[in-house]
């Protein structure tokens, strides 16, 4: 019983009673408290590491590059990842982005034709008590075959479970008198309550793993994997997870990264937009790193990023793992024969041909209606269940090209995109939602991150607008956002407390690029911002007037 008496829990809206009693109960506690006690000083340690090498970046002015260190790993060429399950090995479409608190989306996307679903409880959804409990009975309903009119567990896409990143805290649950790390909070409770009922029904566990940014990160979660398969008495190997690689200092590591899975190994993914936004988060203040107008000039045709995409498909087709490509973020619109229907169809359709091309084994979609149209894309252009004999040797990749940005200004309308995007994804986090629709796309944290980086950077270097020469700075920024604001109230009515937030929201937003330092990551920012915590308190108030504390 001394685990449970470390252990602290918030109580969640009464309205969340019965999904909170099954999942916490004396087993799943122990466990958790288990797993946290075991693991959180490491944690810390990455964290730490992250910090130290970002203060050696800046003060040495050095660049990555494949390390020396690590030469007897990659002159082996002998080692491969083991080999995945059956139901792994043909994954061409996926629905990505899907928070799994939206029940009717989960059931559809259940229901539909896609391989695998990323079951996301990090970009795609905001991390309040309500959705996570909402999102992890949900995934426990599913594997339990609870839900009607939808596939059992063992026909129904695979889910790939996407626990946060190691930069977030569950701030309802303390263990030994200190918050625990979100993604352990996550991964604990999918894998106790879930982990042998996917297994038998050959549907898992599986996992992608995001904003990991070297291979000492991977250790850690391989040595998490296998204390889980220990505890919870499943084989080794079991459990197998998706790497997104969307960090530039993680990609002069996906070889070491794939060796440190390589028994838990599912391969790894590309991610555009975090991606991107991490060259700015590791050098943004250095001039050589200026990331021109991402609406204009940033694709996957651009030489840092499609030498980052064929550098991945090379070194995960080498050793055997999958590689994945990113998500189609766009929607599409309605009636299949209008021209605004076409004209996005088409620009899926060719983006998502380079990455085929490239050699990719599977992407990801949003819409649910593309996701037929784009696994007849990868029937027309590919044969059998992967691509994972397309080896790449015509591949060889630098460090300049993943080093070097590509040509280009700044836009008046990518300025105001990006600050449009910046904005309504904090109001939608301050009103519990990971992700919105703007302009025909679906937007979530990475999309932020990227939009935030952008105009945080072009202050910083007072970039130059190519439409009339004026200079980006915060007040030209705090006026485009006054516009915006405008429109937006103009557009919402009488919803008072609505435009209430969204003034909120582009003060947070004002407040994160004028900062002198680079705040790391935008959902750190909000999940330890007083409104955000404050708001859930709210929230929960509204539901249950005795003491929140639930000591155990």
């Amino acid at each position: 019983m001394a685990a449970l008496r470390s252990v602290e829990l918030e109580r969640p809206p009464q309205a969340l009673k019965e999904e909170f009693d099954t999942l916490f109960n004396d087993q799943s506690l122990r466990f958790l408290a288990e797993l946290v006690s075991t693991f959180e000083e490491e944690v810390e340690q990455i964290l730490n590491r992250r910090i130290a090498r970002k203060v050696h970046l800046n003060l040495t002015g050095e660049l990555p590059n494949f390390s020396e260190d690590t030469a007897h790993i990659l002159s082996d060429k002998s080692w491969r990842v083991h080999p995945v399950p059956k139901r792994l090995q043909r994954r061409h479409v996926d629905i990505g982005d899907l928070s799994p608190c939206n029940t009717e989306r989960f059931k559809l996307g259940l229901s539909s034709p896609a391989q695998g679903i990323q079951v996301d409880f990090d970009d795609g959804n905001c991390p309040t008590y309500y959705n996570q409990i909402k999102g992890l009975y949900n995934v426990y309903k599913v594997v339990r075959n609870q839900f009607p009119d939808v596939p059992p567990i063992s026909r129904a896409p695979l889910l790939m479970l996407r626990p946060r990143a190691w930069n977030m805290v569950e701030h309802n649950m303390m263990v030994n008198g200190k918050e625990v790390p979100g993604p352990l909070f996550d991964f604990g409770l999918l894998m106790f309550h879930n982990g042998k009922l996917l297994l038998q029904n050959n549907s898992g566990p599986f996992f992608y793993l995001s904003k990991i940014e070297c291979y000492k990160e991977a250790r850690l979660w391989n040595k998490i994997f296998l204390w889980a398969e220990e505890k919870l008495d499943l084989p080794f190997g079991c459990i197998k997870a998706t790497v997104l690689i969307e960090n530039i200092l993680a990609t002069f590591e996906m070889e070491e990264i794939l060796y440190e899975l390589r028994q838990h190994s599912a391969g790894l993914n590309c991610g555009i937009w975090d991606y991107s936004a991490s060259f700015v988060n590791k050098f943004g203040h250095r001039p050589a790193f200026l990331l021109p107008d991402r609406s204009k000039y940033v694709n996957m045709e651009k030489r840092f990023l499609k030498s980052y995409m064929d550098l991945l498909v090379q070194t995960c087709h080498r050793r055997g793992a999958l590689a994945t490509g990113g998500m189609a973020a766009q929607l599409l619109p309605q009636g299949k024969d209008s021209a605004p229907y076409r004209r996005v169809l088409a620009t899926v359709t060719r983006l998502k041909l380079l990455e085929i091309q490239a050699g990719v084994d599977g992407f990801m979609v949003y819409d649910l209606d593309l996701i037929e149209p784009m696994q007849r894309l990868f029937q027309m252009h590919t044969s059998g269940e992967n691509q994972l004999l397309v080896l790449r040797d015509d591949v060889s990749v630098t460090s300049a090209d993943l080093l070097t940005m590509p040509a280009g200004g700044v836009t008046l309308y990518g300025l105001k995109y990006n600050i449009a995007v910046g904005i309504l994804f904090i109001e939608a986090w301050l009103t519990g939602r990971g992700h919105f629709f703007y302009q025909g796309q679906v937007e979530d944290s990475a999309t932020a991150e990227i939009s935030r980086s952008q105009v945080w950077q072009w202050i910083r270097h007072r970039a130059r607008l190519e439409d009339d020469e004026r200079v980006v700075t915060r007040g030209l920024v705090r006026s485009l956002a006054q516009e915006l604001l405008g429109e937006l109230k103009a557009h919402r009515g009488r919803d008072f407390r609505g435009r209430e937030t969204l003034l909120t929201a582009a003060h947070m937003f004002l407040e994160v690029v004028q900062r002198r330092d680079f705040p790391e990551f935008l959902t750190t920012y909000l999940n330890l911002d007083h409104m955000f915590l404050s708001s859930q308190d709210a929230h929960r108030q509204l539901e249950a007037k005795d003491s929140l504390n639930h000591k155990l």
